[in-house]
């Protein structure tokens, strides 16, 4: 008879204690597990739903004259210059070491123009981008065509637009394909159109007064962010909208450090659990273990029948722990939040089972030690 075939015998024939060692390693495994999956998919949802903010950088001309700051910017009736990028340049962007944490781009030129004799700024933007860069927008009517402009709420009400109407702007006639609905910012009172039109009607072909970028840093620091961009960009300032970055980082950080302290106190509880039975395993077998001595078994015979035992165990564990923990997250946040996918993570049913071995192991390690240093002689005196 093989040491596997005893261990697995014996396994049979103490199911309670089996079955208990057995739940201790589950419910540890699962609770990990289920910590993890939780972190990872509400870290995922919490990355998705934080891109709905839009652009967490900005690129502008450095230049001594003027700190343009877009949200704040008011032309009122005064005309000025600024500074600008060349839009060749954004090809560099590719370049970076987190190019692919960007996840859009929007190049934008600005300046002022006449309508009605008012004065007004037209901004082109990268409507292709819009979604991403200013999700909050929403147009009655349409994006523009190269031949159309979108009014701003207020620029609308002001000069009296609507969806349709005719604007003559520097010698060049564009129609209203849309109103902005009020957002409340200074979009409210810019005429939009594309960047291509823009740059023709203020005369600044290929330049840019300013880039948004909305950067995926779930996984890469945003100051790394705007290291590389400014390396890729000399000519240019880059800042970070750092509310937002600092917010999104804070969080994945705090659900970060609980997975770990909730990992290692249920880790500490189920080696512990392991131990003890064990332990109580090692002393009600000890005329069995006596015999096995004075047929001619080593002491390293006796340790690996019990290191045999916590392996199966182990394994089973395991396997069922993974199988759980990801089944209860996936329970829990379709009653909380709807119906949420999770997918499956074979590297993480790997840990699942690796850790379950390595607690069966070393959780066994005393038991089978105390087991090996049984005396036969005293063992069999018990019969």
């Amino acid at each position: 008879m093989t040491l596997f075939e005893i261990a697995y015998k014996n396994l049979l024939r103490r199911k309670a204690k089996a079955a208990f060692i057995l739940a201790g390693l589950v419910v540890g495994v699962a609770t990990v597990v289920g910590v993890i999956t939780y972190v990872e998919t509400t870290a995922h949802e919490i990355t998705h739903k934080l891109e709905k903010y839009g652009a967490n950088i900005l690129v502008t001309p450095k230049t001594d004259q003027l700190t343009l700051s877009y949200g704040g910017l008011s032309l009122g009736a005064v005309s000025f210059d600024m500074a600008e990028i060349e839009q060749n340049e954004l090809a560099r962007l590719d370049t970076i070491k987190n190019a692919r944490n960007i996840a859009a781009v929007g190049p934008m030129v600005m300046g002022a123009v006449q309508v009605a004799d008012q004065p007004l700024l037209l901004a082109g933007v990268d409507f292709e981008a819009t979604p991403i860069l200013k999700p909050w927008w929403r147009i009655n009517g349409r994006a523009p065509d190269d031949n159309g402009v979108l009014a701003g709420s207020r620029a609308a009400r002001v000069l009296g637009l609507q969806t349709g109407d005719a604007l003559n702007i520097k010698g060049e006639l564009l129609h209203i394909s849309g109103v902005l609905k009020e957002t409340g910012s200074q979009d409210d009172h810019l005429l939009f159109s594309r960047l291509g039109t823009a740059q023709a009607l203020l005369d600044k072909p290929a330049k840019l007064s300013m880039v948004e970028v909305a950067a995926l840093c779930e996984a890469c620091p945003i100051e790394d962010m705007v290291r590389q961009i400014s390396g890729a960009l000399p000519g240019a300032r880059v800042m970070a909208i750092q509310q937002v970055v600092k917010g999104r980082m804070e969080t994945l950080a705090h659900f970060k450090k609980f997975s770990f302290g909730i990992s290692a106190v249920v880790l500490l509880i189920g080696s512990l659990v392991v131990l003890v039975t064990l332990m109580g395993s090692v002393r009600e077998r000890t005329e069995e273990i006596g015999i096995f001595r004075a047929v001619g078994f080593r002491r390293r015979h006796v340790m690996r029948i019990i290191f045999i035992e916590a392996v199966v165990v182990a394994l089973i564990a395991g396997i069922l722990g993974y199988i759980l923990g990801v089944m209860t997250v996936k329970l829990g946040l379709t009653i909380l939040k709807g119906s949420i996918t999770v997918p499956f993570n074979p590297t993480l049913a790997l840990m699942a089972v690796g850790l379950a071995l390595s607690v069966g192991l070393v959780s066994s390690a005393y038991p089978a030690w105390m087991a090996a240093r049984l005396d036969p002689s005293r063992a069999l005196r018990t019969l």
